[in-house]
């Protein structure tokens, strides 16, 4: 067994599908824009990532609940930290707070413009 997808809210499935796939670089893996569903993946994977419309109570406040506590919903690693920073701000993206340091690596936050936080993370050498 293996995942095949996981979903994050989101509070325009539209929007995202085009933050994720014109700014972020992620592919299309099913585009349904008539009935609000669209599948991404990150280049070179094939673990889909569902931006799933935050429309019930529950998802909403699961969405909220973590953007108001400043846990980022999603993880993404890179090689290339302090370059990809720069492209994502020529870009428009807005960053949460400055670059941090722990034990797994160099890390930092920024918005999805849908209502979430992402961790742009690189690991320690």
């Amino acid at each position: 067994m293996r995942i095949a997808m996981v979903s994050i809210h989101v509070t325009e499935p539209a929007h995202a599908y085009r933050f994720y796939t014109e700014v972020l670089g992620f592919e299309t893996s099913l585009a349904l824009p008539e009935s609000d569903v669209f599948v991404v993946n990150a280049p070179g994977q094939d673990l889909g990532l569902l931006l799933e419309p935050s429309d019930s109570a529950l998802g909403e406040e699961y969405r909220s609940g973590l953007r108001a506590a400043g846990i980022p919903v999603l993880v993404m690693s890179t090689d290339t930290l302090f370059s990809d920073i720069e492209r994502l701000r020529a870009e428009g993206v807005h960053f949460v707070g400055d670059v941090f340091r722990d034990a797994s690596g160099e890390a930092i936050n920024f918005s999805d413009s849908v209502g979430n936080l992402i961790q742009l993370h690189q690991g320690a050498l």
